[in-house]
């Protein structure tokens, strides 16, 4: 097999075959060293893994677009945070009082509007300055989390409407409402990048961006719509996990840029840009789901999760590296 073959074949397949790996390992290893009584492949099990995926998943559908094009987005953990607090602080506005249970839809296009806005704020500085996108938006994680403080200092942001609650816990066909919205924004991106031009040109701005330009693909803009893409999703996906819960700490959202990347290129996209997949990045999801959710009930710590999912990150990133320099070795032959 050559070695471009193999590569695509590892990016396209293998994260479904370490999934498979992963089902096995932790049902058989519970059987000895669990915590639980529960086996490990309990479908109740399985249906919350998919819920608890959704969060990090809706995220990774829109980080995987911006990675495609060749970008990244370090600040969507703290897009997350400010949503989240738009979202329950809005419901309590003196301006919405009179709207009852109609402040909800209020409620979240306000915070969907926070995550689009922040989203199209990195987009432009990084079209109009030419500033890398990984300086853009680590500065702007920084500054959007200061926001998030000065808004609430270190207090909790609360506000429990029963109507959500209610929303959020319903299931229908046995899933969860959250893994609902996890399957519609996985179908949607999707259909975005394989079926529409705005993915077709994601694909050639990521592989070759000079020769985008040269082909009249309007670069800035594409990829400011882009970035406003992940604003929108990182803002869904605070709407999703809060109308549950109800509560967002200042430090909510905190690492999940590392943890939707660390999804993402399990799933195979290249950090250059240039190739991903949606689908992929599902099962990099899940992957990672699954992992923290097996060793959890092996009775590992965070501590531990953490060092297992750093090691097998830098690991698929050696082994995708080995593979390219391969390919371009044959190329020349």
């Amino acid at each position: 097999m050559q070695a471009g073959q193999l590569s695509k074949y590892l990016k396209g397949g293998a994260i479904w075959g370490f999934i498979v790996f992963e089902l096995i390992f932790f049902s058989v290893a519970g059987e000895f060293l669990s915590v639980s009584d529960k086996a490990f492949m309990d479908a109740d099990n399985m249906l919350l893994l998919f819920k608890q995926s959704a969060p990090i998943g809706i995220i990774a559908m829109g980080m995987t677009i911006v990675m495609i094009n060749g970008n990244i987005d370090l600040s969507v953990g703290a897009i997350y945070a400010i949503a989240a607090i738009v979202l329950l602080d809005s419901m309590t506005w003196p301006a919405f009082e009179g709207l009852g249970d109609m402040v909800i839809p209020v409620a979240w296009a306000l915070a969907l509007l926070s995550g689009v806005v922040l989203g199209a704020i990195n987009g432009l500085i990084v079209w109009k300055t030419g500033v890398d996108a990984f300086i853009v938006t680590l500065g702007a994680m920084l500054g959007y989390r200061g926001l998030v403080f000065m808004y609430n200092g270190e207090q909790p942001t609360s506000h429990l409407n029963w109507t959500l609650v209610d929303f959020a816990e319903a299931q229908f066909l046995g899933l969860h409402t959250a893994t609902w919205f996890l399957l519609a924004v996985t179908l949607a991106i999707w259909f975005l990048m394989t079926r529409t031009v705005h993915g077709r040109n994601a694909y050639a701005i990521g592989n070759n961006r000079e020769a985008a330009v040269n082909a009249g693909i309007r670069v800035g803009p594409h990829m400011m719509i882009n970035f406003m893409i992940i604003g929108f999703l990182a803002a869904l996906s605070a709407i999703v996990f809060y109308s549950e819960s109800g509560s967002v700490n200042p430090n909510d959202g905190e690492l999940y840029e590392l943890w939707v990347i660390t999804a993402v290129v399990l799933g195979g996209t290249k950090l250059t840009g240039g190739a991903g997949s949606i689908i992929s990045t599902f099962g990099g999801v899940v992957a990672i789901q699954l992992l923290r959710k097996g060793l959890a009930h092996l009775g590992a710590d965070t501590s531990t999760v953490n060092l297992v999912i750093g090691l097998i990150l830098i690991a698929v990133l050696f082994l995708d590296r080995q593979l390219n320099v391969k390919g371009k070795e044959e190329l020349k032959v």
